[in-house]
């Protein structure tokens, strides 16, 4: 299997380029969801250890349906299918013009959730339309045992999120595990009470966001798999983004700079939607840092990965 590797903001994209399933024909979401239903062992492969790891979004490249994208992308990581992926769009993004598969200017990709449009402004640095995005639910509150109340609101952005103010900690590197635990029990009292997104869907990720010396905001991202976000999230900043329009509080157009967890950063903004939604923007870095062959042996008892039975 073909791959090549890059990192977003610090967040690692796995796109494949070849050894993929046959996944038949029909529109990328449709192939998604027979990727998903029928096709784990091969996803389970490449982004579960000893290949991959919980932080790491694979990207399968496929034929567009729809003759004015440059390509088709499904993105998935150890718990499943993503419906879309901001820092995976932008290494995807980079992937392709580290091929010369695009040139620098306007294309369109054909993803799960829609058509995202990218525009690649040199060979490490893209810009990412996003799906419309939008606030479900404001003032959400739960309660966690041992940390308090934490009230935020759901939110879609390509994904489902959960994002909040309150914090159980500093916003700081050295506060990784504190803030993975804490952000863990917010998702977990999310799941008892009820709580989802539109035709039940899971919220999967949760967005812890505070101040900024550096940045409009900084965020702790929890994605699907357990893992932190190293980008500032494109998809969760999105979400947040909608959340603002929704408040009043910044204005389409308007440059919003967000910071992630280790200090990395994207440049926002937005464009009014449909019925209160917006349409977001993303720009951020990507570099390649490797191209390599997955090697599948037929005696490897981890050929296809090394699944977490607690999941």
């Amino acid at each position: 299997m073909r791959v090549i590797d890059s990192h977003t903001e610090g967040e690692p994209t796995r796109v494949i380029l070849s050894g993929g399933p046959d996944l038949g024909t029909g529109s990328v979401a449709q192939r998604a969801m027979a990727l998903a239903q029928d096709h784990a062992a091969f996803c389970d492969s490449v982004v579960q250890e000893p290949r991959g790891t919980a932080a790491l979004v694979a990207a399968l490249l496929v034929p567009p349906s729809l003759p004015d994208c440059a390509a088709g992308v499904i993105y998935f990581n150890t718990v499943g299918n993503l419906g879309m992926c901001g820092h995976a769009s932008i290494g995807t993004a980079i992937t392709l013009a580290h091929l010369g598969q695009i040139g620098p200017g306007v294309h369109k990709l054909e993803t799960p959730v829609g058509v995202v449009t990218l525009e690649l402004h040199s060979e490490h640095e893209a810009s990412i339309t996003n799906v419309e995005s939008y606030r479900l639910h404001k003032d959400v509150t739960v309660d966690v045992d041992g940390l308090g109340q934490f009230t935020g609101d759901i939110a879609w952005g390509g994904n489902w999120f959960f994002i909040t103010r309150n914090l159980p900690c500093a916003l700081d590197f050295a506060n990784i595990d504190q803030l993975r635990d804490a952000s863990l029990r917010i998702r977990k009292c999310l799941e008892m009470q009820g709580w989802t997104g539109t035709d039940s869907a899971w919220i999967d990720h949760i967005v812890l966001i505070g101040p900024s010396q550096n940045a409009d905001a900084r965020n702790f991202v929890l994605c699907p798999g357990g893992s932190y976000d190293r980008s500032p999230c494109g998809t969760g900043t999105s979400a947040l983004l909608a959340c603002l329009a929704a408040d009043g509080t910044l204005a389409p157009g308007t440059e919003w700079l967000q910071e992630s967890i280790i200090g990395s950063t994207y440049k926002l903004q937005y464009a009014p939607g449909d019925a209160g939604r917006i349409v977001p923007t993303i720009r951020g870095r990507a570099w390649v840092t490797a191209e390599a062959d997955l090697h599948f042996a037929p005696t490897d008892p981890y050929a296809n990965g090394i699944r977490d039975p607690r999941r």
